[in-house]
């Protein structure tokens, strides 16, 4: 009897254990990144410390109680939420985020990320900077201190496309054409058009917001433009730079007076501001600037477990891995570790309808081990009562 009330009390232990783990897993319900454990319980034999309990009874096949089992981490996906901030990221797969502290590396499912002073990227509240991955594939952690201005870039072509009317009357005139000198100064030019006295022929003036910058000749054979002429090259001395007018995809129709002549690309740029760090839908880190460049930093590294199961979870949706079994970086869009997602958190992946169902069956054990405790009891003292009888 003495043995009945041990293994009772292992019940109790075993599935108040046993509530502690789905009372952790429903608390974290609104955790992000959360990844709830599988409550599980095992039986006994044999004589020894079992549930924290220290007994020692002949079982005689009887068993000798019950014990919390093997917790392990349920790592399936939770749902993906918007949140429109730039650096929440996660990721739309089996992944794992790789995080640096010196030397050692934690991962995570999710996280919201933020510049720190030094320009790295870092989870917010910790020191923990994001990887990503080099040339060789390997994690390394990257500073964009250097990069929060993005150099001028000069012009150096302007292409012009479509209808110069051949039969205009009147001249054609394309204005408000920003175009950079070498330093990342700007300036306005326009380009009037007048139809010259010969067939085909054309002068191009070109002007900024001083006066005219140069005058240049234009000819087309038929409504083809003549190929010696498709790129004239500009030179405005005053500001020590040079343009090319690229005219080899405009052609001249009898239109009336109407030209549809347009600048469908002029390259060159001022100097940028960063304005936005995000990762793109490649999966890279992205640095956006106030000129409209865009800088690519490489790809954020996601790492793959063989053994996933020797990931253990730590504070903050935060996991070490303990294992021996292989482990891969690798970037995003990978199927073996899928894409990484701007501007979204992971939910947690607590399915509370299964807490709910675990924690009725557990409260049903635990009245049933005390049940079992409390008749053991009761035969115990109608024992101690038979030396009053008779």
């Amino acid at each position: 009897m003495f043995g009945a009330i041990y293994i009772g009390l292992s019940g109790l232990n075993a599935y108040s254990r046993g509530l502690e783990q789905v009372s952790n897993n429903v608390t974290n319900l609104n955790t992000s990144g959360f990844r709830g454990s599988t409550v599980t319980f095992q039986n006994y034999y044999g004589s020894g410390s079992q549930g924290g309990l220290s007994h020692d009874t002949d079982s005689n096949g009887g068993g000798n109680g019950v014990g919390i089992g093997q917790s392990r981490l349920d790592l399936s996906a939770g749902q993906l939420r918007q949140t429109g901030r730039d650096l929440d990221l996660a990721i739309d797969g089996g992944g794992f985020l790789v995080l640096m502290d010196g030397d050692k590396m934690l991962y995570a499912r999710t996280g919201s990320f933020e510049v720190d002073n030094k320009g790295f990227i870092v989870l917010s509240g910790t020191k923990y900077r994001l990887a990503t991955l080099d040339s060789s594939g390997r994690p390394v952690s990257l500073s964009i201190d250097q990069k929060r201005t993005s150099a001028p870039l000069g012009s150096t072509t302007i292409t012009f496309t479509d209808n110069l009317s051949n039969t205009a009357v009147n001249a054609v005139t394309i204005n408000d054409m920003v175009v950079y000198d070498s330093k990342g100064g700007s300036h306005k030019w326009s380009a009037k058009f007048e139809k010259g006295t010969a067939a085909g022929e054309w002068t191009v003036k070109i002007s900024d917001e001083k006066g005219l910058v140069a005058t240049k000749s234009l000819k087309f054979i038929g409504s083809i433009i003549d190929p010696s002429a498709a790129k004239i090259e500009v030179e405005d001395t005053t500001n020590n730079f040079k343009v090319t007018l690229d005219f080899s995809a405009v052609q001249s129709y009898s239109s009336g007076d109407v030209s549809n002549l347009r600048a469908s690309s002029i390259d060159g740029h001022g100097v940028g501001a960063l304005t936005t760090v995000t990762v793109n839908a490649t999966g890279n880190i992205e640095l956006a600037y106030s000129n409209e460049q865009k800088l690519d930093l490489g790809a954020v590294a996601l790492a793959d477990f063989r053994d996933t199961q020797s990931l253990v979870e730590k504070d903050g949706g935060l996991f070490t891995y303990n294992g021996s079994g292989e482990r891969m970086y690798l970037a995003s869009s990978d199927p073996r570790v899928g894409l990484v997602k701007a501007r979204q958190l992971e939910a947690s992946n607590v399915d509370l309808s299964k807490q709910f169902g675990d924690l009725i069956l557990i409260q049903r054990g635990f009245q049933a081990s005390s049940q079992i405790v409390s008749v053991s009891n009761d035969m115990i003292q109608q024992l101690f009562g038979i030396r009053g009888q008779g």
